[in-house]
């Protein structure tokens, strides 16, 4: 079949693991992830490794923050008044919540970082963000653009 190229659609299994060695996702068990190859699919460092590829090459990627989900920004966070939760909502620190965008267009999710008996910080970054990752990849199918 040849070498991946940009534009290609690809399947891999992958297991991506944090520099503590901790697996934070993993295709096993799973059907193998499909992308198209240099489309923005998945984060830039990954995209950037698959060229060059053939099926049933295996290779480890290391890549930094910047090329997966960026820096954590001290901006993605605020505290809000804790009255302005629901009451129905039990507050605990890592919760996942939904909020709306200041313009009421999007709806992103949140975890809550610190609590107090007044306030509720919530942060949305990406969980993944400010944290260097590390990919252990299979390339199983190549369909040429």
């Amino acid at each position: 079949m040849g070498q991946v190229k940009s534009g290609d659609t690809v399947s891999i299994h992958y297991t991506g693991t944090l520099g503590d060695g901790s697996t934070f996702d993993s295709s096993d068990g799973r059907d193998p992830l499909e992308f198209v190859v240099g489309s923005g699919q998945i984060i830039p460092g990954l995209d950037k490794a698959i060229p060059g590829m053939e099926v049933g090459d295996k290779k480890v990627v290391e890549i930094p923050c910047a090329e997966a989900y960026g820096e954590s920004n001290p901006d993605n966070r605020q505290s809000i008044p804790r009255e302005q939760i629901p009451a129905e909502i039990p507050l605990e620190m890592g919760l996942t919540l939904q909020m709306q965008s200041p313009d009421g267009a999007h709806v992103m999710p949140v975890t809550v970082v610190e609590l107090s008996e007044t306030e509720v910080t919530l942060d949305a970054n990406h969980a993944l963000a400010g944290k260097d990752l590390t990919f252990a990849i299979e390339l199983i199918e190549i369909k040429a653009a």
